[in-house]
């Protein structure tokens, strides 16, 4: 027993020092091969959370053969006892916090379409302006046509009706 709590340990340790130390290059230089690890059904199976878990159950394993009276079964019980509440802790603890803190600020230009926004740089009939737009979480500024082929002045609300080459096709909002 005593060689699987080291190789767990050891194995628990050597995914840390790997995941991060290495852990961007590494995904990038295998594409997403690992990517099937993740399972994304079960969100308490990330793989830190389990690795984790493997670790604690690897060292607590060797404490307690070393220094408990208790016999090899009950000593890999209460060291798995120890991995599941490790690995709940990590995911509750560490992981789930960090999912819930990402958000992105970047935004596709496929997302501005049906957006409102104001002209800052008037738009000629045949020609190219400036528009603002809230996209994500602040304003951006967009090179803007007349998709009305009608002129449309600073100042004057407008609405994203499509886009063509990096450009905001917009009319004028009437409400």
């Amino acid at each position: 027993m005593e060689g699987l709590y080291l190789g767990c340990l050891i194995a628990g340790i050597l995914f840390a020092l790997v995941s991060v130390v290495l852990g961007d290059w590494l995904s990038l230089a295998l594409d997403g091969v690992l990517d099937f690890l993740s399972l994304d059904g079960v969100p308490v199976l990330k793989p830190t959370a389990v690795v984790g878990g493997v670790t604690v159950f690897g060292g607590a394993g060797l404490l307690l053969e070393h220094h408990s009276g208790f016999g090899h079964a009950a000593n890999a019980a209460l060291a798995a006892l120890g991995a599941v509440a490790a690995a709940i802790g990590v995911y509750y603890a560490y992981i789930r916090p960090m999912e819930r803190s990402e958000h992105s600020t970047g935004y596709s230009m496929k997302e501005l379409t049906g957006m409102r926004g104001e002209v800052t740089v008037p738009i000629p009939a045949s020609g190219f302006g400036e528009v603002t737009v809230k996209a994500g979480v602040g304003l951006s500024n967009h090179i803007a046509a007349s998709f009305d082929g009608t002129e449309i002045a600073a100042g004057s609300r407008i609405v994203v009706i499509g886009i063509e080459a990096h450009t905001l096709l917009v009319s004028k909002l009437e409400l």
